[in-house]
Formats: C-alpha cells, structure tokens, sequence
C-alpha cells in the first residue's frame, strides 16, 4: 500500500524590509549529544530563522572544554559542563551546573534576545535581559503540574523566577497552557511545535503487514511504552500478523526481554531512519499521558502515516479530528487495543494519506517560525523602550502575554 507523494508549497518570503534579529537560542544540551523533543525543537527553529535571514546563535553545553563551531550555518558554542552527579544523587533540579557558562556567554556576545528551553537558563536569560534591556523568552518544554513541579529540589524556584523575569512564557499547547493558569497563576502563550514538512513527508510502500510504530523510548515509564505491548497480543488475535516496531533500549537486557514478544520488533534510534519508519508504518502510537503536544505524531502525519494515542495532555490537539486517528482514554490493555485496530482501520482508508499531510502542514515548522518570529519582534518593541528609558506599557513579566499569533 503506498502513500502518495505530496508537493510542498514554498514558504513565505521573508520580509526585506523587517531587520535581521540576532537570537540567542539557551538548550542545555544539543546534538549529538542529546536528540529529544526539546532539542530537535531549537535546532529545528534555528535552521527555520536561518531561512528567513535571520542569525540564530545557539549556546549550550557539553562535558568537554568550550568550543565554538558553525553547524549548518548555525553558531553554536558549547560551554563546559561540569559534572552534576553530586547534585542529581541529592535530588536538586537537571541541568544546573552550566548555566553560569550559558550566562557569561550571553554577557560577551551579541543578541537581540534570549530564548531559553529550560528553566534554569531562562533564569540566566531573564537575568541577562534586566542588564541589558533586551528581551527574554521561556518556552516551557512541559505540562507544569504540581506533581512535577515539586520532583526536584528547586525546580519550582527556578520556573517561579523564569516565568517572573521573562517577558513572555510560551506553552507547547492548550493544555500546558491552562496547567501554567491553574497552578502558577500565569498567561502563557501557545505556539505549537513545528514538524519539519520538507523532512518528514509521504512516499514509498507501506509494510506488507500490519504494522504499529511506537519511537518513545521504551525504558521510560511516563511514555509507557508497555501499554502497547500489553496491547500487542489483543490486536493480533483480530489482525494476525500485525507487528509493534520499537526504538532499541539503551539496556540490552531490556531489549532482549522486548525481542523475545510475539510480534515485537526493534529498530536503532537512528534519526535519519525516522521518516522511513513512517512511511512504512500503518499507524504510529504514542500511549504517553503526560506529553505536552506529541512531535513524533506530528512527524507521522506529515509522512501520511494515521497515529493513536492517549486523551491526555497535548495529545488530543494533536489528533484532532477521526480521519487521521485514534485515541484511548484508559490505562487498559483492551481499551488501547480497540483503538489500534481502530487506528488500522483509518490507515485502510485511502483518503487517509491526504487527511494527515494536510494536518500536519496546518502544525509545519514554517507555521511555528513565524509565530516565533512575530513574537520577538513584538517584545523587541517594548524592549527598545526599556533600553532607552521609557517604561513598557501594562505589567512586565509573563503575566501581560497574550496568547501569540498563529497558536
């Protein structure tokens, strides 16, 4: 069964008349280091300023000595980290010790704006933008429930004082977003994340057999990965023959116990292997409950290739409409298992490719760049009258953002 080829419309021309903005992109880590959501959502970002004329300037950090390279057109520097064992045995917050390199960098260089993707460095950043005047964005990477808020020592101090001295806050979806208004009291905006539509898109045979792609990492419980597993046997018994891929786990002895179920199957964690995955896919499943959108759906559908997942966090704004999946509400073998089967059945439909092409364009990277964009120019205005003196207008902080454009 193949999936029809789709030809992407050109992306909006940047505006000449509109200047050039130097971004200072904060990630405690990057590539190749790390490659999950939070970073392949600023390196994709990155490379979308790029093509619009802009110069993205990424810092981050890394275990070795300082180094400063142009990745892609992309400079990134990449401070030291120094070893955090000490603190993580202890309980403390993820990602602490690099921050005063993250913060000492924004010092030297030169930047228009600071946007962080993790609490801490949006504390450096906010930091950063009382000295100079320019502005600071947080864009959380999560749902910023109570629970996780009080998992860690200081992690809610350090989200208090990013949201407090940040001049706007961005959620990944509604969701996250009422989660930010009910426990912290705050307005933050949305923008969604943006699937890459030139990377990710349809073409090729699907598998001969039924077949259900699931990417989360199977050695993480919040993305439980065991649903579908458990699930696994159910669907068999009314699809013979149906198959689970799995990303590979870092632990052998975790992959060995997953190869040895009917119908399982493993594939490395390769990223330049990920399009093809959905290509050949039936249907792709995230069974997280705790994800504050679901990127990989996103990527799926943009490859033509129908998703399932939970009614829970930011997936149900996702899978928006029953022509291109499924979801579940219950933690429940056979609740996830009616909705596979239910999610092949949207894959047999031949209006299926189409219906999810056409959602994951309305989620496209172009799409998520531009609400970026026009939300660092809109704080660059009122930044411009901090640094010369006059007050900004309504209150400062999180708290006077509006939800941005192109949510």
């Amino acid at each position: 069964m193949s999936t029809p080829a789709v030809v992407e419309a050109p992306a909006a021309a940047p505006d000449p008349a509109l200047a050039e903005l130097r971004v200072a992109l904060l990630s405690p880590c990057t590539w190749p280091e790390v490659r999950r959501g939070a970073e392949r959502m600023f390196r994709d970002l990155a490379a979308g300023l790029i093509r619009r004329g802009h110069q993205p300037w990424l810092i981050t950090s890394h275990p070795d000595r300082p180094q400063a390279t142009v990745e892609n057109g992309l400079e990134v520097t990449r401070n030291w980290r120094p070893p955090d064992g000490r603190l993580r045995r202890r309980g403390y917050e993820e990602h602490l010790t690099h921050v005063p390199g993250t913060y000492m960098s924004l010092r030297r260089g030169r930047a228009d704006l600071a946007h962080a993707s993790h609490a801490p460095d949006a504390v450096a950043a906010g930091r950063w933008s009382r000295e100079r005047g320019r502005p600071a964005i947080f864009s959380f990477m999560g749902i910023p429930d109570r629970q996780w808020l009080v998992a860690k020592r200081l992690r809610l101090e350090f989200v208090v004082r990013a949201v407090r001295d940040c001049q706007a806050v961005v959620a990944l979806s509604r969701h996250a977003q009422e989660a930010f208004h009910t426990t912290l009291g705050v307005r933050a905006r949305v923008i969604y994340p943006g699937v890459d539509t030139r990377a990710f898109t349809p073409g090729g045979e699907r598998s001969e057999a039924a077949s259900i792609l699931c990417v989360a990492p199977p050695e993480v419980p919040e993305k439980r990965v065991g649903l579908l597993v458990a699930a696994l046997g159910r669907v068999r018994r009314e699809r013979p023959g149906t198959v689970l891929v799995l990303q590979r786990p870092r632990d052998p002895a975790v992959g060995e116990r997953l190869a040895r179920e009917p119908g399982v199957q493993l594939m490395d964690s390769d990223p330049a292997l990920l399009a093809g995955a959905y290509r050949r896919a039936w249907v792709t499943a995230l069974p997280s409950s705790s994800d504050a959108f679901g990127l990989v759906l996103a990527e799926s559908l943009a490859c033509g290739t129908p998703v399932v997942g939970s009614d829970r966090g930011g997936i149900p704004e996702v899978i928006d409409r029953p022509e291109i999946g499924c979801m579940f509400a219950r933690e429940d073998p056979a609740d996830v298992a009616r909705a596979l089967v239910d999610g092949l059945d949207v894959a047999g439909e031949p209006s299926s490719a189409r219906a999810c092409r056409a959602r994951a364009e309305e989620l496209s990277l172009e799409r998520c760049v531009e609400s970026y964009e026009r939300l660092y120019r809109e704080l660059l205005g009122e930044g411009e009258r901090v640094a010369s003196g006059v007050p900004a207008a309504g209150p400062t902080g999180a708290g006077a953002s509006a939800e941005a454009p192109g949510a």
